[in-house]
């Protein structure tokens, strides 16, 4: 089931509302309870046969995190624990590489040897790449004692919570818990103001802005998939037009999972900061999938920066140490973990080489962002001006260079992506019939439209930054309304324009929507 249904919106949430407050008015318990039900129907809806792939995969993971927990209090068993840990990290990626990466291997294989391994269609289970990054999270927690004691009460309901179980946002139990053994599970007029707001913002971004524009930008990219070549104005069009189609529909269901949390009185983490208007690309990724990034960061960057760190000191090497970090410094200890994480992220995103080629772009484009400012010149403008134009042209770079990997991200094969990139290029001319001049001034339209939304418009957490739509967002220190000309509040206006933005999202329903998102 997702969020962008008819049957959610009219059938499952409410009755899951009305359940989860009236059970809240005698048992805070039987409302959780009701709640863990609630979430295995959910996840079950669309195909049952899912439920019983992920179930043995939660069981295991509970017996290993209760072991975990229980060798924790032992003296002296620091090994064991450490090798159980790697056993219950080995077993949530075997799990999620036979479903996702099994028929990858396979054809790789078949590519580089000759060989004739039959590929068999897998259906991913729902979320499955989000389910295992927080199963792991959850162990590494439980073995570094960040997490003192659970019940499998509180296990389920970690696990299964429906608002961020199919795509995110990447929860830590230690967030989200908490949360619900504070909670009254009763009716809350401003919790449901916020949740209201934050899930038809959301819904809106996502049925009418980015499927709004997913039909000219797919045309291009299919067309290009069929073989034919893109010139210059297409292929820019196209370029951009998905990289705000995916912002767009990543961002609106990240909005419609924390409003939809919002409902039960938890507040989830951000997970976007309007990422387009960066002006390097590691402040990017600190606005793009943020939860994401603080789980790559936490779990794999940092633990292997640290023992390559360790290891240079170990043979009397220097560590990156600012303007003074020596070349092999830099290579070893940020471009090689760097490249590797950004390698997997790709990999995570999707079985193929392009989600690999698009994960390495970006680790290219974060070794070079950290290259220059540990070597590149230290320029004080002379002028205010020069300073602006020095902003402008870091945002116009950063924004350039993720619309091209984007290409990557969006192509279906190699040669597809090779025409747009060639066509941005204007290698194939400036335009072509691939687009007719008609749909040309539309497509143009939309793609005009949503770069004002993403880069003039307050997003939404700013809007409603004084109810902390989500966890640690609030009024940034010294800013006053004057900063933030538009702020959302409780009031008659705002009930008008959310009851309209409510109505087109809900009539554009009936139409193909997807989350581009949904089967990561």
């Amino acid at each position: 089931m997702l969020f962008n249904s008819y049957e959610f919106i009219f059938a499952f949430l409410p009755i899951v509302l009305a359940g989860f407050y009236a059970l809240g008015r005698r048992s805070p318990t039987w409302a959780v309870r009701w709640l863990i039900l609630a979430s295995v129907f959910f996840y079950a809806w669309w195909r049952p046969f899912n439920l019983l792939i992920l179930a043995p995969s939660i069981l295991i993971n509970l017996i290993v995190a209760r072991t975990l927990r229980r060798l924790g209090d032992t003296p002296g068993r620091g090994t064991a624990s450490a090798w159980l840990l790697a056993a219950g990290i080995g077993f949530n990626l075997a799990f999620l590489g036979y479903f996702k990466y099994r028929n990858f291997f396979l054809g790789s294989v078949n590519d580089a040897l000759g060989t004739t391994f039959v590929l068999t269609h897998l259906i991913l289970p729902l979320g499955i790449s989000f389910v295992t990054f927080q199963k792991i999270a959850f162990l590494i927690d439980v073995h570094a004692r960040r997490i003192e004691k659970f019940s499998i009460q509180d296990y389920c309901l970690f696990v299964l919570f429906f608002p961020q179980l199919i795509a995110g946002p990447i929860v830590h139990y230690r967030e989200l818990m908490p949360q619900f053994r504070k909670a009254t599970c009763r009716f809350d007029a401003n919790d449901v103001s916020v949740a209201l707001t934050l899930f038809f913002m959301g819904l809106f971004k996502k049925v009418v802005l980015a499927d709004g524009i997913a039909p000219a930008v797919s045309a291009i990219y299919d067309q290009a998939a069929n073989g034919a070549t893109i010139a210059l104005v297409p292929a820019w069009l196209a370029a951009i037009g998905f990289t705000l189609q995916i912002y767009f529909d990543f961002s609106g269901y990240s909005d419609m999972a924390i409003g939809a949390a919002r409902f039960f009185g938890v507040r989830l983490p951000p997970n976007f900061d309007s990422p387009l208007r960066a002006t390097n690309i590691i402040d990017f990724w600190l606005r793009w999938h943020m939860t994401l990034t603080r789980f790559l960061t936490a779990y794999v960057y940092n633990p292997l920066l640290l023992t390559l760190t360790r290891r240079r000191l170990a043979k009397g090497l220097p560590p990156v140490g600012g303007r003074r970090t020596t070349p092999g410094a830099f290579f070893n200890l940020l471009v090689f973990p760097t490249m590797l994480t950004m390698l997997l992220s790709g990999l995570w995103h999707g079985a193929g080489y392009l989600f690999v080629v698009w994960g390495g772009l970006h680790g290219a484009y974060l070794s070079i962002n950290h290259a220059w400012r540990l070597f590149g010149p230290r320029v004080k403008p002379a002028s205010r001006a020069l300073a602006v134009a020095g902003t402008a042209a870091a945002f116009l770079l950063t924004f350039l260079s993720v619309t091209v990997a984007m290409v990557f991200f969006r192509s279906e094969t190699w040669g597809a992506a090779e025409r747009i990139v060639s066509g941005l290029t204007g290698a194939h001319g400036f335009t072509n019939s691939v687009l007719r001049a008609r749909d040309a001034m539309v497509l143009g339209r939309w793609v005009v439209g949503l770069l004002f939304v993403a880069l003039a418009l307050p997003n939404t957490m700013r809007l409603l930054d004084r109810y902390e739509p989500a966890l640690g967002i609030q009024p940034r220190p010294g800013e006053t309304r004057l900063d933030v000309p538009v702020s959302w509040a409780p009031s008659p206006v705002w009930t008008v324009a959310l009851a309209a933005l409510a109505a087109v999202a809900i009539v554009r329903l009936s139409g193909p929507s997807e989350f581009l998102y949904w089967q990561f």
